[in-house]
């Protein structure tokens, strides 16, 4: 391949890797501040919301057939006028049922204290019913917990009911087990009833094949919800929890009343060799819980009683035991952000590919449309995968681009109007092109050369102005200069309005203006003269760069020498004070923590005065590297002066991590300093507050950390203290 053509190969992919870098930067920036809201927890309420319409929108699934609730309703409380029913109700309830033959009758009432007349007979119906299963309440939290019936506890007959709620009060998680201090663990209502019926079936628990922590029933491998399964971040994963996959019919599991099985209205193969729930579904019981199904868009909220939601988990354990129905699956953290990566990356390629709202826009909104319908494709088949953290990053990443593009189009305006005022006073013919070798910017003298007015020239290209020929020439010459970076001078044959031909002398050369706009700028010259003009011309446009050059990094150096200190270069007293206030911003806005460490060097005077003001600065620069080695990039060390040290840690979890953050220190600067070819120790002090515990400002902070540092000092140095709050 010839050098020429090698050359413009490689112009052209370093092109598109610049444009790329643009929208990868722009796509990894977005995607990395989409993670970090993910993983404080605040999008988990929306994502739960698009799961919950998710569940909504799937196609009702047929009746679960081997489950049926028997509920007590207003009509039957009315008609016994009592609550809790007596317990020769009761026995006489559970006589009829079990007179069905059912394989298990779990009994969702509690039933802890005897409800006469008729105690003695229930005690009788408990022990001649080895398939009836009793409830009790778990002690946790929010409950001092509900013990069970007595003779079904001693017989083993119980399970637990108790419920797992997110932040917005619905259940979206069922528990199998529960281990309580004394390290027994107790089975739920909803696994106690699953067993029995699977065993029926020849099937019985056992370690899953790919994971022996997790819970296999036949075929199917129950895996434990962890923390931050699907949207939830730091959740509440104790017991053995799993995601909800419930059925969202309204008669999704068969329900009779108490009266139809009393008055015998129920055919015994309704409930023969099934599982029988009993308990209430009157509503003035308010044993109603919230589930994904609750709140259908356009709808009343719709809550679910206590019995039927046991019945629905129930359901779920046998239906996808024995039917092979799916059970929710999650991705993983790397596959999920990867995920929300991609559609930042598509969000910011988009836009800068199609450039005007007008069309980028509607692509935006189909890729939007696509992602919702991919999120609901991978639901149906069981996965939940992120929908809203993937839907910011793709509208964040084409805002962003948006505000770019916008910026480089203010950018290029200024650019012409500055390129206007100073070519105009220029007697020379001037041009300046686009990438598209488009005029967008032309002087009088080139508008007079050319015998047009500005506004016949001006988005125009040398096909729509010059012979054939010679406008072939200028593009070939003008696309060297875009392919190579370099300025090039050429004699050309200009032939103007009048038919008149010019030999002329062309000198392009490109300028880039601060928002990364590229322009092909011409100087048309004759060629008998006007070369001093135009070394003139270039002499001051690399003084002016220059001169900008210079101006930019006095700039930079000054606002370094304001904020850091000149011996050990970290950060000063003001750039602390800055530095600080934002933290404590931050952390009102986000009720956060915040630990601020205040450190005096132990017996630095003694080295100063002994080893010589010299060995004391190389001391105090051994110091500040070995403290910001020790720390994040995210926390902030500073000097305040002499040989105090302070320490910004934002965003801790809790006060011990502020300790062991001084401890990590503490270790670190008691290793000996190689100064000068002498070992030299040395320890220090160190005082501790938080935020808001100690203050609530940055001047308490900073005098709380002090105090507390000169106490560390009087109780024996080399230590830290905490601040009294």
């Amino acid at each position: 391949m010839p050098s020429g053509n090698k050359r413009t190969v490689w112009t052209i992919w370093r092109k598109k890797l610049i444009q790329g870098n643009k929208v990868w930067a722009t796509a990894s920036g977005v995607a990395g501040c989409v993670i970090l809201l993910r993983l404080t927890g605040i999008l988990q309420v929306w994502e739960w919301t698009a799961l919950d319409q998710f569940f909504c929108l799937r196609l009702i699934e047929p009746a679960e057939t081997r489950v049926v609730v028997v509920g007590i309703d207003e009509t039957d409380l009315q008609k016994v006028k009592r609550w809790p029913f007596p317990d020769t109700v009761m026995a006489q309830l559970l006589k009829k049922v079990q007179a069905h033959q059912p394989r298990a009758i779990g009994l969702d009432i509690y039933r802890d204290l005897p409800v006469e007349p008729g105690h003695a007979e229930l005690l009788k119906v408990y022990r001649e019913t080895p398939n009836l299963f009793g409830i009790e309440q778990m002690k946790d939290r929010d409950s001092a917990g509900i013990p069970p019936p007595p003779i079904l506890g001693d017989r083993g007959q119980v399970g637990f009911n108790n419920l797992i709620f997110d932040a917005d009060g619905k259940v979206r998680r069922g528990l199998l087990y529960w281990a309580v201090e004394d390290g027994t663990t107790h089975e739920s209502l909803i696994l106690k009833l699953s067993l029995t019926y699977l065993k029926a079936e020849g099937i019985t628990p056992q370690p899953a094949t790919s994971n022996p922590d997790y819970l296999q029933l036949g075929n199917a491998v129950f895996r434990r919800f962890a923390a931050n399964d699907g949207a939830y971040v730091q959740a509440d994963d104790g017991g053995y929890q799993i995601l909800a996959n419930l059925r969202g019919s309204a008669n999704a599991i068969p329900t009779v009343s108490m009266a139809d099985v009393l008055e015998d209205r129920v055919p015994p193969e309704m409930l023969r060799d099934r599982i029988v729930l009993i308990g209430s579904t009157a509503i003035s019981l308010k044993d109603f819980f919230y589930t994904s199904y609750s709140y259908r868009l356009g709808q009343s909220p719709h809550p679910i009683s206590g019995v039927e939601l046991q019945a629905q988990f129930v359901s779920q354990v046998l239906s996808a035991v024995l039917d092979g129905r799916g059970l929710i699956n999650v991705w993983a953290f790397p596959l999920e952000w990867l995920w929300i990566l991609l559609w930042s990356w598509l969000g910011a390629k988009v836009v800068w590919k199609l450039r005007s709202p007008y069309k980028a826009v509607p692509v935006i909104v189909l890729a939007g449309i696509g992602l919702i319908g991919i999120s609901y494709g991978a639901f149906l088949a069981n996965w939940w995968i992120p929908l809203v953290p993937p839907s910011l990053g793709l509208a964040g990443s084409a805002i962003v681009i948006f505000a770019l593009l916008a910026h480089l189009e203010e950018e290029l305006k200024r650019s012409k109007e500055f390129l206007n005022s100073i070519i105009n006073t220029i007697p020379d013919p001037i041009f300046v092109k686009d990438r598209q070798h488009r005029w967008i910017v032309l002087n009088q003298a080139y508008c007079k050369f050319l015998g047009r007015p500005l506004e016949d020239l001006l988005n125009r290209s040398d096909y729509d102005v010059f012979p054939p020929h010679e406008a072939e020439v200028f593009r070939r010459q003008d696309q060297q200069v875009f392919d190579s970076a370099q300025a090039h001078e050429h004699e050309e044959e200009f032939t103007d309005q009048d038919g008149t031909t010019y030999y002329i002398a062309t000198k392009r050369s490109l300028h880039k203006d601060a928002a990364g706009n590229l322009f092909l700028v011409g100087v048309i010259r004759d060629i008998t003269g006007r070369r001093q003009m135009e070394e003139e011309l270039k002499r001051t446009a690399a003084e002016l760069v220059r001169s900008n050059a210079e101006l930019a990094k006095s700039a930079t150096q000054l606002r370094h020498l304001a904020n850091h200190d000149s011996l050990t270069g970290l950060p000063n007293r003001k750039l602390f004070e800055e530095r600080l206030s934002q933290a404590l911003e931050w952390a009102q806005e986000n009720n956060q923590m915040i630990a601020l460490l205040f450190l005096d060097l132990d017996g630095f005077k003694l080295i100063n005065d002994t080893q010589g003001h010299d060995v004391g600065d190389l001391l105090l620069k051994a110091v500040a590297r070995r403290l910001t080695g020790c720390l994040r990039s995210s926390d902030t060390v500073s000097r305040l002066g002499g040989d105090e040290f302070t320490v910004i840690l934002p965003a801790i979890p809790g006060p011990q991590d502020s300790g062991r953050v001084a401890e990590k220190i503490l270790t670190t600067l008691s290793r000996p300093f190689e100064i000068d070819g002498q070992a030299i120790f040395i320890t220090t002090s160190i005082g501790i507050s938080l935020f808001p515990q100690t203050g609530q400002d940055a001047e308490t902070l900073v005098k709380e950390a002090d105090n507390a540092m000169y106490q560390a000092k009087e109780l024996g140095k080399n230590r830290y203290e905490f601040a009294h709050s």
